[in-house]
């Protein structure tokens, strides 16, 4: 009992006791959407209204909706030239071009070996990230091919939320937080004190924890609190170091900066 005290007051003191980053507000733009998906540096902004995805840019919008598939869980415009949504209801991923035209749609249901998908991210040429939970497993699927290129080992602990780029894949679970490169190799390994979302830019890792976020360096490997204004933070983006907050129909940008 005394070492979990001693163990927890660690933790507490760690936390903050940590170095901050200051984020400095850039502006701010109302948005009415059910959320944000993302932001490219072109400020071609995405976003979900009534189950239909939304490109927007000036005064151009694309949409896309399949409401034979449900609502959808997620949607990843890391690759604008081949963003996918996830319909977990169908176990079902589409896959669609800069215009918003289907290219692509895999079914899990409906393969040799089937899969049932709980998560699902960007991988680099024509593969996505899955979370295989029948077989516990991070999977790098190649939809074109059927094939699995990569995998980890089983995972233990209850999945809550995955992000990616080209080269890396984050898992964040009840317990951990796992990194694994294209491979499917184990890179590292930190344990979640409580965080409940992740989003990757530049290969540095930002986290939520209730209404606050903390940013991974990728050299140092440091949790560091994001220094922010009280805001109720419903959703959080990063692109190009530019963190995004979307809360009650207002879109908050920030510039990210340590001290």
């Amino acid at each position: 009992m005394k070492y979990f005290f001693c163990l927890f007051y660690f933790i507490i003191c760690s936390i903050s006791a940590q170095e901050t980053i200051e984020a400095k507000l850039l502006s701010k733009i109302e948005v009415k959407a059910d959320s944000i998906i993302g932001i490219d540096s072109f400020k071609t902004l995405f976003f979900i209204k009534n189950n239909t995805l939304i490109k927007q840019r000036e005064a151009v919008n694309l949409k896309y909706s399949n409401l034979q598939l449900g609502n959808i869980t997620s949607a990843n415009t890391f690759n604008p030239l081949k963003i996918n949504l996830f319909y977990k209801a169908f176990n079902t991923v589409i896959i669609l071009d800069n215009r918003l035209a289907e290219i692509f749609k895999i079914d899990f249901n409906t393969l040799q070996a089937y899969k049932n998908v709980t998560h699902v991210a960007t991988g680099s040429d024509n593969t996505i990230w899955i979370f295989n939970q029948n077989l516990q497993q991070l999977e790098l699927y190649d939809y074109k091919a059927n094939n699995i290129r990569a995998k980890s080992l089983p995972i233990s602990s209850e999945v809550i939320d995955l992000t990616s780029n080209y080269n890396s894949c984050w898992l964040l679970t009840k317990d951990f937080i796992y990194q694994y490169n294209y491979t499917g190799s184990l890179i590292s390994k930190i344990e979640n004190i409580g965080f409940s979302s992740i989003k990757e830019s530049d290969e540095n890792i930002i986290l939520k924890k209730e209404n606050t976020l903390y940013l991974i360096p990728e050299k140092s490997k440091k949790i560091q609190k994001i220094d922010l204004p009280n805001l109720l933070i419903n959703q959080f983006l990063v692109t190009n170091q530019i963190l995004y907050i979307y809360t009650d129909e207002m879109l908050h940008q920030y510039q990210l900066k340590p001290k």
